[in-house]
């Protein structure tokens, strides 16, 4: 399968598309002074008889969008990648090192953003298991190493409008990877709290492998978020919840809406409820708290562990001390849901 023809059509579809405009994008944050025409043009997409792969215009020395075939061919991936080779366009690695600083950075600040996503690694040759994403450990910051973060579909079967549509998504994460702002802040002063009714998780992946599938953390997270959201319906009424319901730049997992009031659902898969908390905390308090949200009432943690006695009392101290309206509730998807706080 050729490569050249897959990268002209996404070129296509990306002109309709925030992504069509990445090189007037480049120039702005590093004041190129001309804008090179194409994203992924001829001298950075290179045709192999197994594993071709293009990125875009001057992405040998920073963050790139990569796309590429995998696994013999019948796999096509695509996403954003760092490249730790050096060749004759990058004869130090270490002009990436902010770049892999500020990608750590974001990913800190907003580990939620890209949960669909995965990461793997080549080393040696050697492709790692395609895994949820994680900061970038800096035993990968090496000569010879790639790492990608993206999605990986059937070469038989690529979405177009997925890959630009994921592009999209992606742009801000370059942005402030290859720009100089001191603050990844995401665009959330014009973005007001919606309310979405309605099942937005995706099909999970037939691409992975069963060892990746067994290990992978993401799709548990779905199938645990997808039961819960049946089981809220049928108590709450298919117009009152809602999946990745935006609040002011982020996303929350679950809301019911309960007239006028508004229920905040996290899901975490540790194996303790004491780790879902320490896990889902932070992240509720700030969907509920940061200056310009909509304000929720009850803030719920679902895990899949019994609450025990001390991470019980631990959530009875920030009720009644601090008056944080939050719970935890075991879920089970074979079962029911279980309150530990009513």
């Amino acid at each position: 399968m050729q490569l050249t023809p897959i990268v002209e059509r996404i070129e296509a579809v990306a002109s309709r598309h925030p992504f069509g405009k990445l090189q007037e994008i480049r120039n702005r944050i590093k004041n190129i002074g001309r804008v090179h025409h194409r994203i992924f043009p001829p001298q950075s997409t290179f045709e192999k008889p197994i594993g071709g792969y293009a990125f875009h215009y001057g992405g040998r020395t920073e963050l790139q969008f990569n796309v590429g075939f995998e696994d013999d061919d019948l796999s096509f991936r695509h996403g954003v990648a760092f490249s730790f080779e050096r060749n004759r366009n990058l004869t130090d690695i270490g002009i990436l090192r902010t770049s892999f600083i500020r990608f750590n950075d974001f990913l800190t600040l907003y580990p939620e953003r890209f949960s669909d996503f995965r990461m793997w690694h080549w080393e040696n040759g050697k492709r790692s298991i395609r895994h949820p994403l994680s900061l970038i450990p800096s035993s990968l910051f090496c000569d010879g190493i790639f790492v990608m973060v993206g999605r990986v579909q059937p070469s038989a079967r690529i979405d177009y409008e997925q890959i630009v549509e994921d592009f999209d998504r992606l742009l801000p994460l370059y942005e402030f990877v290859e720009g100089i702002e001191g603050f990844p802040l995401l665009d959330t002063t014009k973005a007001e709290f919606t309310f979405k009714p309605g099942c937005s998780i995706k099909t999970f992946s037939s691409v992975a492998s069963t060892k990746e599938q067994e290990l992978d953390v993401d799709l548990r997270h779905k199938q645990i978020q997808l039961a819960l959201y049946k089981q809220l319906v049928s108590r709450y009424g298919i117009d009152n919840v809602g999946t990745e319901c935006a609040n002011t730049g982020v996303f929350v997992d679950l809301i019911v809406r309960d007239g006028s009031k508004y229920f905040f659902y996290e899901v975490k898969t540790s194996t303790s409820a004491r780790g879902c908390v320490r896990e889902a905390l932070s992240q509720l308090i700030e969907y509920s708290y940061w200056p310009g949200v909509q304000e929720a009432d009850r803030l719920i943690i679902v895990g899949e562990p019994a609450l025990d006695e001390k991470t019980d009392s631990y959530l009875s101290i920030l009720r009644n001390r601090f008056l944080v309206p939050i719970e935890y509730q075991q879920f089970v998807i074979e079962g029911s849901l279980s309150c530990a706080q009513k």
